[in-house]
This record gives C-alpha cells, sequence and structure tokens, in this order.
C-alpha cells in the first residue's frame, strides 16, 4: 500500500497541496507522511531555481549597463573637449611598391616593457582566467577559458545544491532523488531554450557574445541528458527494489507515465549524440534537421510524460515560437538576388548583393532584417532554394564579410564568403560553375556589439584573422576607421584616429584576394597596421605570439601604458594561441581585454 501510495504522490502532487491535504488529517503512518513531506518539498523548491536564475541576470544585467552609461558619459566628455590637432593621416607611401605579403610590423624582438612593479596578484588572476588549457587529451575536446570554466561550474554548482539538498540517499528514498533529478530538469528546460534561441533578451542585457552563450548552451544541455539519465535510472531502481515482485518489467514500461517518458529521454539523448562536435562536422544538414525535430517530438513527450513538466513546456514552446515562427521566418526574413563568382583558388564562392537601403522606422531600431542594415562582425542564416529540394528547409551561418553600412549610406553591399567544404558549401561551389546569380533567403543580422564596442574603449584595438575569419575581422577595422572617421568628419573635421594593426593569416596566396586591394589601401591611409604573414601552405603556421606581440606594442613611441583590445576570429588553435599569449602579457602586467569572435558553428 505504500508503494502504491508513494506512486500516486509522484504523479499528483502539487506544490500548493498540503501534507494533511494528500495523507488525511489523522494518519498516523509517519513514513507515509514523510514521504509527502519530501515529495511536497521538491516541488516546492524547485521553484526557486528560476527566481535565482533570474536574480543573477539582474546583477549581470546591472553591471552590464552601468558600464554601458560610464562608457557613454566618457565618450561625451572626449567629444566635447577641444580638438586642437588636425585629422594625423599617417605616411605610408614607402608601401607602395610592396606586396600585401609584406609584414609591415617590426620583425625584431618581442618587447616586453612592463615594470615588475606593475604586476600584481591581481594580473595574475586575470591572466589565469584569460588562459585557455589544452585539448582534452583522446577525445581532443576544446576546452575554453578558465572564466568561462568557472562559470560553467558555478551553474553546474548551483544545480548539485538543488539536486541534492534535503534529499535522503538511499534505496528506500529513491523515488525522492528521481523525482527530484526529473523536476530539475525541466526547471531547466526555459533556460536551455533561451540560451539557444537567436532572438532573445540575454544579449541585449548582458551583451553577451555568441561563443560564450552557445557553450553554456552546450554544457547546460550535457548537463541535463546527465539528469535525465539520472532520473530514468532511479525510477528503474524504484521498480527493482519495491514493484518487481507485483509488476513485471515488460508491464512497467507499458504504462503511459513511463513509456512517454522513455521517449522523451531517447529523443534528448539522440539530440546530445547528434550535438557533438564529430557528428556536426561530418553530417550538418542532418543536425540540423535532428536538432529541429527531435526536440519538438521531446516537448510534446514531455507535456504528456507529467503535469509538473507542462508550465516549463509551455515556456519552452513559446520561446521557440518566437524565436523560430515569427523572428526568424517572418519579421527577420528576406528574399534577395546575389551575384555568384567563384574566387582564383577555386574552393571559395563570394555571394554578393546590393540594394538601397531602407528609410528608418521602429523595425530598424529593433534590427528586425538585414534590409535595414547590420552591424560589423554580425552573421546571418543563408537558405539557397535553388541548389536541391533539400536545400529549401536548410539555412546555414555564415558571418557579413562586407563593411556595414554606417547612418550616412543610402545603400547596402553585403558580401559573403563561403569556403566549400562537404554538404550545402560544395553544392553551392558547383551550382556557381554555371550560374552568375541565385536568389538566396536572408535569416538575420545576429549578433552582440561586445568586440566593437570592446576595440573602441581602448587605446589599441588589434585584430587577428584566420583564413576566412577576416569575414569578422574586416568589418570591424573599417567601423574602427573608415566609419569613424567618416561620421565624425562630418561634424567635425578634427578629430583622434584610432590606433589599430590588423594580422591576417591565410592559407594560400590567392586569399589574400578575398579583400579588394583598394579597401586595405584605405586602412593603411587611416593608419591601419597591416600584417599578411606568407602563406602558411608554403611557410608553415607563422610566429603568432611574436606576431601579435609586435602588433600590441607598434605604438609604445605615441603612447604610454596604453590599453589594448584583442579581438581573435580563427580556427581553434589559433584562437587558444592568440589568447594564450595576451594572457601571458597581462601577466606582464599589460592593461589587456581579448575576446574569441569564433566561426566554427
Amino acid at each position: 500500500m505504500f508503494v502504491k501510495d508513494v506512486l500516486h504522490l509522484m504523479l499528483h502532487a502539487r506544490a500548493s497541496d498540503s501534507v494533511d491535504t494528500l495523507s488525511g488529517l489523522n494518519d498516523s503512518n509517519e513514513r507515509r507522511r514523510k514521504a509527502i513531506e519530501s515529495i511536497l518539498f521538491s516541488r516546492r523548491f524547485v521553484v526557486i531555481y528560476n527566481v535565482v536564475l533570474l536574480g543573477i541576470l539582474a546583477c549581470f544585467t546591472a553591471e552590464h549597463w552601468s558600464l554601458k552609461l560610464a562608457r557613454r558619459r566618457r565618450r561625451r566628455a572626449h567629444q566635447s573637449s577641444p580638438r586642437d590637432q588636425p585629422i594625423s593621416r599617417l605616411d605610408h607611401s614607402k608601401h607602395d611598391t610592396e606586396g600585401e605579403t609584406s609584414p609591415l610590423l617590426s620583425q625584431g624582438e618581442a618587447h616586453s616593457n612592463y615594470s615588475s612593479s606593475k604586476v600584481s596578484v591581481l594580473h595574475k588572476i586575470r591572466s589565469w582566467m584569460i588562459y585557455q588549457p589544452a585539448n582534452l587529451p583522446y577525445v581532443n575536446k576544446v576546452l575554453p577559458s578558465n572564466i568561462t570554466t568557472i562559470g560553467i561550474l558555478l551553474l553546474l554548482a548551483l544545480n548539485l545544491f538543488f539536486l541534492f539538498y534535503k534529499v535522503e540517499l538511499s534505496l528506500a528514498t529513491a523515488f525522492v532523488f528521481a523525482d527530484r533529478a526529473g523536476l530539475l530538469f525541466v526547471a531547466n528546460l526555459p533556460l536551455l531554450y533561451v540560451l539557444a534561441a537567436k532572438n532573445q533578451p540575454l544579449k541585449f542585457l548582458t551583451d553577451a557574445s555568441y561563443e560564450g552563450l552557445n557553450i553554456i548552451h552546450r554544457r547546460l544541455g550535457e548537463w541535463m541528458c546527465l539528469l535525465a539519465l539520472l532520473h530514468a535510472g532511479s525510477m528503474v531502481l524504484v521498480w527493482y527494489t519495491t514493484l518487481s515482485a507485483r509488476l513485471s518489467f515488460s508491464r512497467f514500461l507499458a504504462l503511459p507515465i513511463i513509456w512517454l517518458g522513455l521517449l522523451a529521454f531517447i529523443s534528448y539523448e539522440t539530440l546530445y549524440l547528434t550535438s557533438l562536435g564529430s557528428f556536426r562536422q561530418k553530417s550538418y544538414e542532418i543536425f540540423l534537421g535532428l536538432h529541429v525535430i527531435l526536440q519538438v517530438a521531446a516537448l510534446a513527450f514531455l507535456w504528456f510524460h507529467h503535469h509538473n513538466s507542462q508550465p516549463y513546456v509551455l515556456v519552452a514552446v513559446c520561446i521557440f515560437t518566437i524565436d523560430r515562427l515569427i523572428f526568424r521566418m517572418i519579421l527577420k526574413s528576406k528574399t534577395l538576388k546575389a551575384d555568384l563568382s567563384v574566387l582564383e583558388d577555386e574552393e571559395t564562392v563570394m555571394l554578393s548583393s546590393n540594394w538601397q537601403l531602407l528609410a528608418p522606422s521602429w523595425s530598424k531600431s529593433l534590427g528586425f532584417d538585414v534590409k535595414h542594415g547590420w552591424k560589423p562582425a554580425e552573421h546571418v542564416f543563408l537558405t539557397v532554394p535553388a541548389l536541391s529540394h533539400k536545400h529549401k528547409v536548410q539555412a546555414h551561418p555564415f558571418t557579413i564579410a562586407s563593411a556595414a553600412p554606417i547612418n550616412s549610406d543610402s545603400h547596402a553591399w553585403l558580401n559573403f564568403l563561403i569556403r566549400a567544404q562537404d554538404g550545402f558549401s560544395r553544392d553551392l561551389l558547383r551550382y556557381a560553375h554555371f550560374h552568375s546569380s541565385v536568389n538566396i533567403r536572408v535569416d538575420g543580422p545576429y549578433g552582440s556589439s561586445h568586440a566593437l564596442e570592446m576595440l573602441h574603449d581602448n587605446d589599441v584595438a588589434v585584430i587577428v584573422a584566420g583564413g576566412s575569419g577576416i569575414a569578422v575581422a574586416f568589418p570591424l577595422v573599417w567601423s574602427l576607421l573608415v566609419a569613424t572617421s567618416r561620421e565624425i568628419d562630418a561634424e567635425d573635421n578634427r578629430h583622434f584616429i584610432p590606433r589599430v594593426s590588423l594580422i591576417w593569416v591565410v592559407h594560400d596566396k590567392e586569399h589574400v584576394d578575398w579583400i579588394p586591394r583598394d579597401r586595405l589601401d584605405e586602412l593603411r591611409e587611416l593608419g591601419c597596421k597591416i600584417m599578411v604573414p606568407p602563406p602558411t601552405r608554403k611557410a608553415g603556421r607563422p610566429d603568432l605570439p611574436h606576431l601579435l606581440n609586435n602588433a600590441i606594442h607598434a605604438w609604445d613611441n605615441e603612447l604610454v601604458d596604453p590599453t589594448v583590445g584583442v579581438i581573435v576570429a580563427g580556427p581553434d588553435g589559433m584562437n587558444r594561441t592568440c589568447r594564450n599569449t595576451c594572457a601571458s602579457l597581462v601577466r606582464q602586467g599589460a592593461r589587456l581585454k581579448v575576446s574569441v569572435e569564433k566561426f566554427g558553428w
């Protein structure tokens, strides 16, 4: 009778119920009352989890906006201060005869101008937080920076607290642990779907980068898969210890609450396995399709699995519907006619389009679609229905490689650099050999202004690009120098030119032609120090720590103890090398910030 009562409790108990209501006022069975108390406590306790998450979000939001307001006040103060000096454009005529693969930075020994007296414990802590450990052995899994790992571990610690607090770990109370694990799983659903959504408030509230949110989304998904496994395993243990004598395992699995939960479990575990990097790289199209189909199925199974999951499933469905259907398929989706050209390396497609920018409106302020423009380093999702039937329902992410239009522009030029790998990109390359134009559907733009604002806030800006990472780097450099120059020149012909260095590592010499020569020349005229080392196919990998150190110290004859912002966009190995070089410089006393704009989706 006790087992039957407990199972009935797990199925029907709600947080609003009381012990006396469920057990009866005259119930003297202490074991029964204790079980009821444990189940009801879990129901009420897990509700607090999302309240805690909202409190943490409020703290991050307050910090971000206070810093943003402080930056705006500093910029206004700078703009209102007297400008006595004319625009200083550095003379680069001596480089006119040099090729674009010639280094424009000093090739001497790396600088180390930091006084040992400046180095403090704080520098060592910041250096450790920036540092990115080596990949995990055997599985070759890329680890994030230490500060990102700390954030993930804190989220895990919060989950472990809510999982084990006041839970007695014993065979007799396995049903309490199973119930708590299941409740915590569904309590994490809203956060999981918010992190996965492209149109969500976290970027606006905290200006968090895509990379950071995506890492948390993946780790949270892995943790939820473990919670699902603990919930399922504990329920099997409940059957084995208390029900097996009266209920066969096949009859146990035939119970609606069990087989519905099992189908939800299989759906989410399959989602995890097909989301692994190795699977995504080999079968990206299958990953995209399964990711949508399986999560819809899993939410449906969860809804009917248990009534306590329904509020969380409803929130997740609302997030998914608003993001995917309302924003991505209606408000932010536009069809454009684009020109196709195969570049000199025969492995890269340039996809280009242009149009008259729409007049300012309320939709522009909300960034609804690309027709109103975009910001540097933002990306979109491309669909090219003409390739085949399957490509009509596929959307692939690509960073916009062209300069973002500014307020004074009336026309927009949109370019994408698409390197042929497998699947969609290879099919597009084949199509481009026989067609000069194609209709495309563009969903976006998406991204955050974190990288650009960080570069604006520092004395020296250093951007490092690897291969097609120039699609991230070039718009940032252009915005820092050309766009800023044009906007300020319209008001006042005197202003401060940012100190900007660009390091671009290419695999083949033909890749340098991805960016028009006149654009690079204009950047040089505005004072940008550009370095394109010899192609890695012939010369091997360059000494990135040396190049980065030189770029950071390239302005030492003009500035004393400057603040430096470093943006890196390239493959995982390059990102880690640059990040750890920056960590070493911070440890020596440099006032430096680094951010990785990862383009490996």
